[in-house]
């Protein structure tokens, strides 16, 4: 999924208030105007020779602070800021973040509420594992992200196309390429937008999600709410999660469902949250948690004073059906409170649901973002500019291949 549009409003934020230098997979283009330098690695997963980007630049320049906002980083990045002597969140406990596994351990150990759990390698083993924890199960990748090889066996009968999908995510894998099977969590999906500083933990606000149907688990609609009466409710476990983890510092996006109305962990990730999130949460509330990130990472207190109380949302664009772009069109003129359309894809594009193999880099078109003085308010606005937007999809005819992400 290109950085811009996810990630735009980071580097802006933090290019505000710091001189910027970027170690970077590919060659800087949108990046230049917010960054003084940089070194590309194509491959940042290598820790040697991220290592060896961050001692170049830590030559040429005085280095405060080092972060990432990407999930397959954090391990590497925190090994990077305790070379360099920076403050950092252990690399252990970016570990922990990582592997799932590792997490529903430590949620156990510390009295986390969290979801019955077992690992597995085989088709054999979750059939055992699915028995003992009872249906409906989930079986996902211990360690990726973006509810990619996220899906819900309901029966037997559905155990075994559903390891095959999440096993094949899970050999993309580096760092763990096992699966999970959970306790199916029946509830509201929410998160809760964390700031750790010196081990004091900070709740700064409360995402709702809205996700698809069953059996997949894709993420299509968030809201955040300056006065979201759930923040107090959701708070001590969020803080909990982080505690167990032995997070010190930095923003993590805790994710839980409410069961019987009570939370139950799903997982910490140690790094601002994806899907727009933070921005929302800074349209909700006026925090800036890019800013807040990079301020922690160079050992100073954030501000997390709140600015505003107000709402937003982001709808996220997906086709009924898997098939070729063929129109995509905004009608008429766009009102105040939508703060942006983004598209991802464009015309003559291929995109692919998670059902036919795809995931949310092959289905997602792009997303909408509105604000209202309440998330119920911003989410009808979404709504309506939602109609508003024409999306048409050929579907994909038998025979049809795929090149370079468009259909031939």
């Amino acid at each position: 999924m290109e950085a811009e549009g996810y990630r735009g409003y980071c580097l802006q934020s933090v290019a505000a208030g710091y001189d910027v230098v970027l170690i970077t997979g590919e060659e800087p283009s949108w990046e230049v105007p917010y960054i003084r330098d940089c070194v590309v690695v194509p491959d940042p997963t290598d820790q040697a020779a991220l290592s060896a980007a961050g001692r170049t630049l830590a030559e040429r320049y005085d280095v405060a602070g080092v972060f990432t906002w990407t999930e397959w980083y954090l391990v590497p990045v925190a090994r990077l800021a305790r070379q360099l002597g920076l403050p950092t969140t252990a690399p252990e406990a970016m570990q922990a973040c990582r592997n799932k596994a590792t997490s529903r351990s430590l949620f156990a150990r510390h009295g986390v509420p969290s979801a019955a759990s077992a690992s597995v390698r085989t088709l054999r083993e979750a059939q055992g594992a699915a028995e003992r924890i009872g249906y409906p199960v989930v079986l996902k990748p211990a360690a990726h992200a973006a509810s990619i090889g996220v899906i819900r066996a309901d029966s037997p009968e559905q155990l075994t196309a559903a390891f095959e999908f999440a096993d094949k995510a899970a050999g993309l894998g580096r760092e763990n390429t096992s699966v999970l099977v959970e306790e199916y969590l029946d509830g509201p999906e929410v998160s809760a937008e964390c700031v750790t500083y010196r081990g004091e933990t900070t709740v700064v606000a409360i995402t709702r999600k809205t996700v698809s149907a069953p059996p997949y688990f894709e993420e299509l609609a968030h809201s955040v709410d300056a006065a979201d009466p759930l923040l107090d409710m959701v708070a001590p476990a969020a803080r909990a999660a982080i505690r167990a983890l032995g997070i010190t510092d930095g923003v993590a996006h805790v994710e839980m469902r409410l069961v019987d109305g009570r939370p139950r962990l799903v997982e910490v990730n140690g790094r601002i949250a994806g899907d727009m999130i933070g921005h929302l949460v800074l349209l909700a509330t006026g925090i800036d948690l890019p800013r807040a990130a990079a301020d922690i990472a160079c050992d100073l207190t954030p501000d997390l004073t709140p600015t505003r109380s107000s709402a937003a949302a982001i709808q996220l664009l997906y086709p009924e059906t898997s098939g070729t772009l063929r129109r995509l069109h905004f009608n008429g003129p766009r009102p105040p409170w939508l703060d942006r359309v983004h598209y991802q894809h464009q015309v003559g594009d291929q995109l692919l649901l998670p059902a036919d193999g795809g995931d949310m880099f092959t289905a997602r078109i792009g997303y909408l973002i509105t604000t209202a003085p309440t998330a119920d308010l911003a989410q009808a606005r979404a709504e309506q500019a939602l109609r508003r937007l024409h999306i048409d999809v050929a579907p994909h005819t038998a025979g049809a291949t795929v090149v370079g992400g468009r259909a031939a």
